[in-house]
């Protein structure tokens, strides 16, 4: 292991940068690696903090600016710990004006955190959208591939305990 790496020891483990090296390794010097790299490299870590996108963008030869730009820019990556479950939320007018809103305010005060944030214990991410297509079942909660609709504030808890 490195003496760069030790940065990165502080959020993971020995095999996870062990693993992050050899990734970067697979892809040095092949062009465009940056995105499998970055691919692979959030499968096995989870997310890709500031950290994890120096490493990459030394690794790469890369500036930095250049992997922040491409992680930012992709919906996929993600650059704070996600939860084991995304439970999404629909704020759509439909949804919103059945109570969306309510739905949306009980989850908040459940988990502790507010939109795109994750529960300290990492078991929820929280998200809005715009509209899932649903309109006839609002409000609409998503959890993972479930679709929940007619939820009401009152069975949030219940809703939830399926996934603990």
């Amino acid at each position: 292991m490195k003496a760069e790496d030790n940065e990165l020891l502080k959020e993971f483990s020995s095999e996870q940068v062990e693993q992050l090296n050899k990734i970067i390794n697979k892809y040095k010097g092949k062009p465009g690696g940056l995105i499998p790299v970055l691919e692979e490299a959030q499968v096995a870590l989870e997310y890709l903090p500031i950290s994890v996108q120096k490493k990459i963008a030394t690794g790469l030869n890369l500036p930095l600016s250049r992997v922040y730009g491409v992680v930012t820019f992709y919906s996929f990556f993600t650059m704070t710990p996600r939860g084991k479950h995304t439970v999404r939320v629909c704020l759509g007018t439909a949804c919103y004006v059945r109570g969306g809103k309510a739905i949306y305010e009980t989850l908040e005060k459940e988990f502790g955190v507010t939109e795109g944030e994750t529960t300290p214990d990492r078991m929820f991410t929280l998200e809005t959208v715009r509209c899932l297509g649903a309109c006839g079942l609002g409000p609409v909660v998503v959890v993972d591939e479930d679709v929940h609709g007619r939820v009401k504030p009152s069975k949030v808890r219940e809703l939830l305990s399926q996934y603990k």
